[in-house]
């Protein structure tokens, strides 16, 4: 029998709301792409976190190479040769890409080698990493790309990669899976999570299901069907969308020849942006990330009021030097690509964020209502299923799916005229990213007007009625949903669209 790379027996993790983990065994051999699926807060993060030393166990041992270790903290972990790619990302925003990399290395291997390493993995691998950047300068995409090129530095026995794709475009994703398989071959392990099940059954050669904190089943994923998975996950296949003809109203939003120089030296200028939405339809909007999305995010929420007069008009009144709070007060609200930090704070309670962007509960004196925010927060853990103890849960005690369904709904559920999103659904388990969907179908079906912006073309393609995509801050002419691939949107990705049509509004 193959010696076992890692073995986990009898896993325990009890946190004051929840038992994360509940006797939790795992095998993985040399050179095994092995997935954990679970649905959102399934314990499947918790797990990794304890493998890493990011999080001691209550009970059980791990075996490492036939061994039983004590993990007990990431530099013992990076020391055995584990190394992980987090969901939520692991980097100090003051920092360049380079020195985030050197933190985790032998500190005495000189900057400028790292540099130079970095450069030849993100070439080897198809990673498009500036490893000079600061970190608070790169979008979320860009941010994904310096954590895998930083632990395949590292060169290690296993590779633990939680949600390592979702905000990656179907380019940069086939050439990640060839990384994986090359780095299979080589002998190493790899913990694969996903919420992507065609992902899964391509790439993984076993997989172990958790439910609830525990192991429910474990099965060859190349012999399942996406629907066998999602019923092992969820206990049920996701509800099938009901994508209805569009019924369009007026013009709720206009992008008139946006120009905006960028604001930083990594920044990415936008030059002539025109778009509409009408009320009763979904605008998608594809890109590799880093070529615009959020300057063209940050002005249309109101962050960036530098818009020139007469450039952005929601419902025909000109909006463009408005901040976020009168465009929320004419009905534009809006959903950041970044949960934590921006959509919510994560010491807060739930009920405290919802505070953020939604002020039915405060008087015009100023005073704050706590049993109506309480009661408001109450309502969107149930409505949109969080799994979270209560309304007095802080944000960050949330597993990243379960506080993007609580971030989404608390936005859809104030009825907005304007909806703008960005990557609805990144981290979120199959059955929930299909009743988020559901919502936004809903929404547009009530009249209201959304933009979506993800990285997810299957997303864009299920929800959409238009698509654009935006590449080097220029944006494509629209193109019915319908009428198009995505082999075409991944070509116009690159900015190849045809040029002659590139005067048409989106």
């Amino acid at each position: 029998m193959t010696e076992l790379r890692l073995e986990l027996n009898g896993i325990s993790k009890q946190y004051p709301a929840v038992k994360a983990n509940d006797g939790v065994n795992l095998r993985v051999t040399p050179g095994q792409i092995h997935a954990v699926l679970g649905e959102n807060g399934a314990g499947k993060s918790t797990l990794m976190k304890i493998i890493y030393g990011a999080v001691r166990p209550d009970e059980g041992e791990i075996r490492w190479n036939g061994k039983p270790v004590k993990i007990r903290n990431p530099h013992e972990a990076r020391a055995l040769g584990i190394s992980m790619v987090f969901q939520h990302f692991s980097l100090f925003d003051t920092l360049t890409a380079a020195e985030n990399v050197w933190l985790g290395l032998d500190r005495s291997i000189p900057l400028a080698r790292v540099i130079q390493r970095i450069r030849e993995v993100a070439e080897e691998f198809g990673l498009d990493v500036d490893p000079l950047r600061p970190v608070h300068t790169l979008s979320v995409g860009e941010r994904q790309r310096v954590e895998i090129v930083r632990a395949l530095l590292a060169k290690p026995q296993l590779l633990i990669l939680d949600e390592p794709t979702s905000v990656l475009t179907p380019q940069a994703v086939e050439k990640l899976f060839i990384t994986l398989n090359q780095l299979s071959q080589q002998g190493c392990s790899i913990l694969y999570i996903s919420h992507k099940l065609n992902e899964i059954r391509t790439l993984c050669h076993h997989c172990t299901v958790l439910r609830g904190g525990k192991v429910t089943g474990e099965v060859d994923p190349t012999q399942e069907t996406n629907a066998s998975l999602s019923r092992l996950m969820i206990g049920a296949e996701p509800p099938e969308l009901k994508h209805r003809e569009a019924h369009l109203g007026e013009v709720a939003l206009a992008v008139k020849g946006l120009k905006l120089p960028k604001q930083d030296p990594y920044g990415t200028s936008l030059s002539g942006i025109s778009l509409e939405v009408r009320a009763g339809e979904i605008l998608g909007i594809a890109g590799v990330s880093g070529n615009g999305q959020n300057e063209l995010m940050a002005a249309l929420s109101g962050e960036d009021r530098r818009s020139p007069e007469g450039s952005i008009e929601l419902f025909g009144q000109d909006i463009s030097h408005d901040g976020p709070d009168p465009r929320r007060k004419r009905g534009l609200h809006f959903v950041p690509e970044e949960r934590l930090g921006r959509g919510a704070v994560p010491m807060l309670s739930l009920a405290q964020n919802t505070l953020l962007t939604r002020h039915e509960s405060v008087s015009r004196t100023g005073w704050i209502h706590k049993s109506e925010v309480l009661k408001l927060a109450e309502s969107l853990i149930q409505r949109f299923n969080v799994a979270a103890p209560g309304p007095h849960a802080p944000a960050k005690s949330l597993s990243g799916g379960n506080l993007q369904k609580f971030i989404v709904g608390r936005e859809v559920d104030a009825a907005p005229r304007v909806l703008i999103l960005s990557q609805p659904t990144w981290g979120v388990d199959v059955g929930a990213a299909a009743t988020i969907r559901a919502e936004l179908l809903e929404l547009r079906d009530a009249g209201c007007a959304l933009l979506v912006v993800s990285e997810e073309l299957d997303e864009l393609f299920e929800i959409s009625d238009r698509l654009v995509v935006i590449a080097q801050g220029q944006m494509s002419p629209s193109i019915p949903a319908h009428e198009t691939t995505v082999e075409q949107i991944g070509e116009w990705m690159s900015g190849l669209w045809p040029r002659e049509a590139a005067h048409v509004q989106a």
